[in-house]
């Protein structure tokens, strides 16, 4: 099919976002040339509110950056504190801290599968038009999300913000007691996951291959979800992994300001890069419990999976390692001698990582003799994420017109769909809420 002259698809707001962004294509006789997912929402400035502030602070302020992952961004400034003090927690501590962010990532993957990713492979405009036809499916997916909760709840003190994590550890840690009936609630989970990696890995997936860099964190033994060495698989390279010490990130991962957002976008080491649950699954989907592994392979997963589509089957996967993780952790669970170990002020620089549902988040701090912070530095996975959703866009409009598709709903549908193949935490769900388009012929 012929296209010419050039069109530009503009899509004005994005509805049920974490954020404002809009949408920008633009076509000229057949090819994609500018695919822009802009950002214009105003400058939060969480890193300057963090200026000024005690070392004991950061983990309750910047947990209000977002309310699907605020564990993410709690652990990853108690690592960058500690870091900075001279600090360990003991092991006892560092698994409730992992067993607390087991359960941001069970609400939050669930969140995403049912209510937002699902939709688009079974041809409902919402979860509530899915819920008409595959009504077990969501209720089964509200189950577990009230279970990621549920974990939130007794170890952070509530589902939104927990307010019992501190620097050194918690403010008061869980008796045995307390988790028992815990451990049967994830139990039940447990059935539920297993089903929910079954559902979905039965979906229709488009072809599409993701030609960037990954990037996720990587520690001996296990799935990372709490720390670990910042690891690169290289596109085109399945065995060219190299790593870097965590305090170098800053280095490797720079963040530039871009003409049509006001988010920053950042490249590794001057490629385009993407993290998150792909990215995680091929660096570590090897280290993996076997019957994770092996749910992993019945859903078609074996190896690195580089499809944005099937990221979905992947959230599904990692939610089903939570739940185990989970068990894990609170069956060999014993109480810590005390809450939290001492984190006393002093001057330093400290770097953390953590792994956010959406990816490696990063945070750096600067303080001085009495612990005042005097810099401050977050690079959250969606600024890292857009140069890879920007271009998926390209490339899946430009194989679209390939194809012969030329009617813009259908160009925009599709459009929508990329971005929620990566959930960016800017956009929880990427539904268009207005669509303009201008045809030059």
């Amino acid at each position: 099919m012929t296209h010419r002259g050039s069109r530009v698809l503009r899509v004005g707001a994005l509805s049920r976002v974490e954020g404002e962004g809009a949408l920008y294509l633009r076509i000229d006789d057949g090819t994609v040339g500018a695919a822009q997912l802009r950002i214009y929402e105003p400058p939060r400035f969480f890193e300057a509110f963090l200026r000024g502030r005690r070392h004991t602070e950061p983990p309750d302020i910047t947990s209000r950056i977002c309310g699907i992952c605020p564990v993410a961004y709690q652990m990853s400034a108690c690592r960058a504190v500690e870091d900075a003090c001279g600090v360990t927690v003991d092991s006892r501590l560092a698994a409730l801290r992992r067993l607390l962010y087991c359960g941001e990532w069970i609400e939050s993957q669930t969140l995403h599968i049912h209510l937002l990713h699902a939709p688009d492979f079974l041809g409902c405009d919402s979860v509530v038009d899915l819920a008409r036809t595959h009504r077990a499916d969501v209720e089964r997916g509200l189950r577990l999300k009230q279970t990621g909760n549920a974990v939130m709840e007794l170890l952070g003190g509530r589902a939104i913000h927990p307010v019992n994590v501190r620097v050194g550890g918690f403010h008061r840690t869980p008796t045995r007691a307390e988790l028992r009936p815990l451990a049967e609630r994830l139990r039940r989970a447990r059935d539920d996951a297993w089903e929910v990696v079954r559902w979905v890995s039965g979906f229709d997936f488009p072809d599409a291959e993701c030609d960037a860099d990954f990037l996720a964190l990587a520690e001996p033994g296990t799935y990372a979800i709490d720390g670990g060495t910042p690891t690169v698989l290289p596109y085109g390279d399945s065995h060219g992994q190299r790593t870097f010490p965590v305090r170098d990130f800053g280095t490797h991962v720079v963040e530039e300001q871009v003409p049509h957002s006001t988010a920053l976008q950042a490249r590794l080491d001057g490629r385009r890069h993407l993290t998150g649950s792909l990215a995680r699954f091929a660096i570590s989907g090897h280290l993996l419990p076997p019957s994770v592994r092996e749910a992993a392979r019945a859903a078609g997963l074996d190896g690195v999976c580089r499809n944005p589509f099937r990221s979905i089957v992947v959230r599904a996967v990692e939610v089903l390692f939570a739940v185990d993780e989970a068990l894990r952790l609170i069956d060999s669970y014993e109480p810590p001698p005390r809450p939290a170990v001492p984190v006393a002020a002093r001057a330093g620089s400290g770097h953390g990582a953590t792994e956010a549902p959406r990816g490696t988040l990063y945070h750096r701090y600067v303080l001085d003799a009495d612990g005042i912070v005097t810099d401050a530095r977050l690079v959250p996975p969606t600024s890292q994420n857009q140069g890879a959703i920007e271009a998926d866009l390209r490339r899946i409009v430009q194989d679209a017109l390939a194809r012969g598709a030329d009617d813009d709903a259908e160009l925009t549908r599709l459009c929508e769909r990329a971005i929620r193949n990566h959930d960016p935490c800017i956009s929880c769900s990427a539904h268009f809420l207005d669509l303009t388009v201008e045809r030059a012929r």
